[in-house]
């Protein structure tokens, strides 16, 4: 059967078949990806034209640097406030019209934008709002799309998808800035805008071709706030994204360094001005789309820690390189030796982090990895900006590279990744426990009595902390053990959730690895019976 004519959801045996392709182009014989990715890539560089020319209208509408600074803040700001709001929305929603809802919040703002500077109403504040109300729709849309990607192809394939996501980053990087700066110098910067205003629109209508079947959840959607509150117990609770995070944020932590300063590494190059800027801006976005075709042979040749860290070593020397070159010719190729470190290296971290995520909470984890770089990037940039304003760009660029790399050592070193694949498939092999009454209101408490023999108790209670992970994963307000003074072969697990919708929604979270944790405690039971079950209501007192 044609690969067009496949379904878009494999299965994970079906996912992981060794005669899959596995090139860096296979995701795009995907109907579904290769639709969306395009209206990615046209998002993307929307999103760098808006970026250019709101900056180059702010410094037509005042000379204070403050606005014009002003300006980056309002695009990123809504990373922060609304990254984990938006990836527990799109978690909770269906995500087809959650990213079509999206995707025509930005098309409005650019249409606003374009009415607003084509009848000269156009102000400071008045671009500051409509730049931050454009950065919720982008911080709103990220998370989706980075949740459904796993949905459209197969397991195998999704790092070459999540580089093909990279080169889009990359292309728009070199596509946006350059069309933006045609329109400013040859019409105007309002085509810009209107220019975007007409490839935000169409990339609506066309994701509005896309069919997804949604599920609605039975015990129905989640609370906003508990849903944010799970999400951050997830990542809590998971050793291996907390390393992830904290790599991810090493790394842009360090090597923003290079993009913060490089308009400044431009004009001191002999001859340099802004055609030099976007030659450098440009050749690293070309370093990160030609290895995007070699990931798959460097995937094969290292491990993913391995590839990171040689990332990130390669990340700094090209920044060290790019610190002391004389001229043009010795930037140039730097930079494209960054690119090419960029993409490697938040590829592989990017991979880690989708396949440490199940489905129910794929969005709300992807949030905060983005949360992780745009906080890393923004606070890097001000902090080697200072550097660099008390010493020099040069110096600011070697203490940079050099701190990365000796970060991202000691990073491997003693916060272990230890990159094992665990089965985060759905299992439904738990019984769903029904209630004759069920609980209106009132917090739920679980527990389950074990008969333990003592000489095995001090294994018992450490896979027993394994068993804490999961449950405060799957949404859990509280868990303890329970160890009786008068009999020692007695221990009762207590858990604490918040409803008993959301006790009922912790056995839609259970997944394989989940499954094989159960029978690996239940391993230690000797009592005759299985353990015992109690599930409590905490009634609230009546005033």
């Amino acid at each position: 059967m044609p690969p067009e004519e496949r379904p878009s959801i494999l299965t994970p045996d079906e996912a992981s078949t060794p005669d899959a392709d596995l090139s860096a182009l296979a995701p795009l014989r995907w109907p579904v990806f290769r639709m969306l990715w395009l209206v990615w890539l046209a998002s993307n560089v929307c999103m760098w034209m808006n970026d250019v020319a709101a900056a180059w209208l702010m410094t037509s509408l005042t000379t204070s640097p403050v606005w014009v600074a002003l300006v980056q803040t309002a695009a990123t700001l809504p990373v922060f406030l609304f990254g984990l709001p938006s990836g527990a929305l799109a978690d909770m929603l269906d995500r087809r019209r959650f990213y079509i809802g999206t995707q025509f919040w930005v098309a409005a703002v650019a249409i606003l934008l374009c009415i607003a500077v084509l009848t000269d109403t156009m102000s400071p504040p008045l671009l500051l709002a409509l730049t931050f109300a454009n950065g919720i729709g982008l911080a709103m849309r990220w998370p989706v799309y980075a949740a459904v990607v796993p949905e459209l192809i197969p397991r195998a394939q999704l790092p070459a998808a999540l580089v093909l996501n990279g080169v889009t980053m990359n292309a728009s990087r070199i596509i946006g800035p350059l069309l933006a700066g045609a329109l400013i110098a040859s019409l105007g910067s309002h085509y810009v805008f209107v220019l975007n205003a007409v490839l935000s629109v169409a990339s609506g209508f066309v994701l509005m071709r896309w069919k997804r079947e949604h599920k609605p959840d039975p015990l129905g959607r989640e609370r906003l706030w508990s849903a944010m509150r799970v999400g951050l117990q997830f990542v809590g609770q998971s050793p291996r994204l907390k390393a992830v995070l904290l790599r991810i944020a090493l790394f842009f932590f360090h090597s923003t360094a290079l993009i913060a300063l490089l308009p400044l590494v431009a004009r001191g190059l002999k001859g340099g001005d802004a055609a030099t800027f976007t030659v450098l801006l440009a050749s690293m976005g070309m370093g990160a789309i030609a290895t995007a075709f070699l990931m798959p042979r460097l995937r094969q040749a290292f491990p993913r820690d391995r590839l990171v860290l040689y990332g990130t070593l390669l990340q700094s020397s090209a920044t060290l390189a790019v610190a002391v070159a004389p001229n043009v010719a010795v930037a140039v190729p730097g930079m494209f030796i960054a690119g090419m470190a960029w993409i490697a290296t938040a590829n592989s971290l990017s991979v880690s982090a989708q396949l440490a995520l199940p489905d129910w909470v794929r969005a709300r984890g992807m949030a905060m990895y983005q949360m992780a770089i745009m906080g890393a990037s923004a606070f890097g940039a001000g902090l080697w900006g200072q550097v660099a304003s008390m010493t020099a760009v040069q110096t600011s660029l070697v203490v940079a590279g050099l701190t990365g790399a000796s970060a991202m050592w000691l990073a491997q070193r003693f916060v272990v990744d230890l990159q094992i694949e665990e089965d985060l498939s759905p299992s439904h092999a738990l019984k769903v426990p029904v209630a004759e009454k069920p609980p209106l209101a009132g917090q739920v408490l679980v527990t389950i009595d074990y008969r333990i023999d003592p000489a095995r108790a001090e294994d018992f209670e450490r896979t027993m902390q394994d068993s804490r992970r999961s449950r405060l994963a799957q949404g859990a307000l509280s868990w303890h053990l329970l160890r009786d003074i008068a009999d020692p072969a007695h221990y009762t697990e207590q858990i604490t959730d918040e409803s008993w919708t959301e006790h009922l929604r912790r056995f839609d979270r259970v997944t394989g690895s989940d499954i094989a944790l159960r029978e690996r405690k239940l391993a230690f039971h000797v009592g005759e019976e299985p353990p015992r079950v109690t599930r409590f209501v905490m009634d609230s007192p009546h005033g």
